[in-house]
């Protein structure tokens, strides 16, 4: 008994030591959140905040690792500590070091099984890993990942063993710009609207017990028309007689039950719905539980919220967006999502909700997560705050001809097998992640033309697979008669220059102009904006004045509109806050008045 406890007290010794060791790298600016990472415990908040378990494991922390060439065996030693989930080639990993397609980036770290988990099933979850991942447990792969953005997680239990220390061992390879893959803004050498590579391990890792019959997954669409939810759970050794059961709680009272076979939706009753929207996001809770001749098998809590997104025609015939059922303009920023500390991975869970409260503040209803996918955390901040959100796919592959002449029917990009395969699989495990989001309401497969492809192919794919939401088919891209919306990008001024009488008719980027703050830059001498301003104040009335023309266009056909950008990112200083977080560029009581004045204008 006492070797036990002395082992644990010099565990406790070596993993508090470690984490003293750890501070970020380089000199670059920081935001205010990066001195509250605590190495030995960081991003330790719930990960899955639409299904819960109340038992679950945070992997984050110091690991090994190595980088070394590509296709090299296991490594025997190791670089040093990385901090998870931050990425390899960010401050807060305390590496900051460049990997490239040439190389491999490996982690490695042990972990002990809780004892109360005994004869449960452990499942092993990554948050997101950009962008192909191998796994292996006590030296056995059990699993395989491609895909930079989405969750993913293997059932661990078979290669546990009696051992109390495991060993987990991940291998990343990640070619950014030389491969097909969905990347986003990254770019081995940045530069203007283009940004540092992100590799590896970026989001939580976790573990968690389950029973060997479970649920998977969630995915719940409200019907305001109806008064109604329907729920399908996904699971995971289920037989056709076992039951699924949902109950709706309203300030934790149970209001409505419905019961299904697995398999099956469960509709449910909302009586009385309080509808979500920015003014008032009201959510429900629900505890979804399967059942086996009576018996719990398994149960998780989650929630929703009752709205709605559509399209109608107004008094003069234009096609608009509907919240609920009412004329709503979409108002709010292109959101970039990268952060000067972490890149991809915001340094606090505190820090990713700011950058939702500060849109909220500044008047805006809708954000426009642009080619980028959050944890689902930011997801559950936005369904809780109350802001809609548009999700981009993140671009990739490569770029067909722009359409000038016939601007609706031109060449698209032909894809190799693999790649058009790997998008189809990414952006459905995309709409997967945050089909029960109600913050989420409008798909954006391609933006511009980067990467178009087969684009009634993929819209009439994604309305199908998620009929409850708009499709927007390429923001600024090449333009065809299919989807929801037409969306079009100008810098800086808001212009009309198509217009489609069938569809919704959206400015899907405006804007950028820059201010370059000193002492919150991150590079002193190679600044990029669309236009450039010297002072708050001069900025703040061109802001306006661009407002101004927008308010003009909205009774002409426009049903949103979306600013470039909400923070600077590197060495693009477009932002409405600085990259550090540290200062409104803008004067924000005159932009707060002008933005509510466009989104409330019907």
């Amino acid at each position: 008994m006492k070797n036990i406890v002395l082992l644990i007290i010099l565990s406790g010794f070596i993993a508090t030591a470690n984490a003293q060791n750890w501070q970020p790298a380089g000199d670059k600016i920081k935001t205010p959140w990066a001195e509250q990472v605590d190495p030995a415990k960081p991003l330790p908040d719930y990960p899955r905040p639409q299904m819960v378990r109340d038992e679950w494991l945070n992997l984050n922390g110091l690991w090994n690792y190595a980088v070394v060439n590509k296709g090299s065996n296991i490594p025997d030693e190791f670089d040093g500590k990385i901090l998870v989930p931050y990425p390899v080639e960010s401050a807060l990993s305390g590496v900051q070091e460049r990997v490239g397609g040439d190389k491999e980036l490996w982690y490695e770290r042990t972990f002990s099984i809780p004892a109360g988990w005994k004869n449960k099933n452990v499942l092993l979850h990554f948050g997101a890993v950009d962008w192909q991942a191998d796994v292996w447990i006590n030296n056995i792969k059990v699993g395989f990942h491609r895909g930079g953005y989405t969750p993913f997680h293997f059932d661990i239990t078979p290669f546990l063993t009696k051992e109390k220390e495991q060993v987990v061992t991940v291998k990343v390879w990640d070619p950014t710009g030389k491969g097909f893959q969905p990347r986003g803004k990254q770019v081995e050498e940045p530069r203007g609207i283009w940004y540092t590579p992100v590799t590896g391990i970026w989001q939580t890792v976790w573990m968690e017990p389950v029973e060997k019959i479970n649920i998977t997954h969630l995915k719940t669409v409200p019907h305001i028309d109806g008064g109604n939810v329907t729920v399908y759970a996904t699971t995971m050794g289920a037989a056709a007689s076992d039951i699924v059961e949902v109950k709706i709680l309203e300030n934790g009272k149970v209001i409505s039950a419905g019961k299904a076979s697995a398999g099956q939706e469960v509709l449910t009753a909302v009586p009385e719905a309080k509808l979500w929207s920015p003014e008032s996001p009201f959510l429900y809770d629900m505890v979804v539980t399967l059942l086996r001749e009576g018996e719990k098998m398994d149960e998780v809590k989650s929630y929703f919220g009752m709205r709605k997104i559509s399209t109608a025609r107004d008094k003069n015939g234009i096609v608009r967006m509907q919240l609920n059922n009412r004329d709503y303009f979409h108002f709010g920023p292109l959101d970039q999502g990268w952060w000067p500390d972490g890149l991809y991975t915001a340094p606090t869970d505190e820090a990713l909700l700011y950058d939702i409260q500060k849109t909220k503040d500044l008047g805006f209803n809708m954000i426009r997560k642009h080619v980028k996918v959050e944890p689902a955390r930011w997801y559950y901040h936005c369904d809780r705050e109350g802001i809609l959100v548009w999700q981009d796919m993140p671009s990739g592959d490569g770029f067909p001809e722009w359409q000038t002449r016939n601007y609706f029917n031109g060449t698209e990009l032909q894809r190799t097998a693999e790649s058009e395969t790997n998008f189809r699989r990414e952006w459905k495990e995309v709409i997967d992640l945050t089909i029960s989001n109600p913050c989420v309401v409008v798909w954006v497969p391609f933006n511009e033309r980067w990467g178009q492809f087969k684009t009634r192919e993929i819209v009439e794919w994604t309305k199908n697979y998620d009929p409850s939401r708009l499709v927007n088919p390429a923001s600024g891209g090449n333009h065809y008669e299919v989807g929801d919306i037409l969306d079009m990008h100008n810098y800086p001024k808001p212009v009309m220059g198509l217009f489609d009488p069938n569809r919704v008719n959206v400015l899907g980027e405006y804007g950028g102009l820059g201010l370059a703050v000193d002492g919150h830059l991150w590079e002193t001498d190679r600044n990029w904006g669309y236009i450039q301003y010297k002072s708050s104040e001069e900025a703040t009335q061109a802001y306006i004045n661009l407002a101004d023309k927008l308010i003009e266009l909205i009774p002409y056909g426009y049903s949103a509109a979306v600013y470039t950008q909400t923070t600077d990112v590197e060495i693009e200083v477009n932002g409405l806050m600085t990259y550090d977080r540290k200062v409104i560029k803008l004067m924000e009581e005159q932009i707060r008045k002008k933005n509510l004045e466009i989104s409330r204008f019907f």
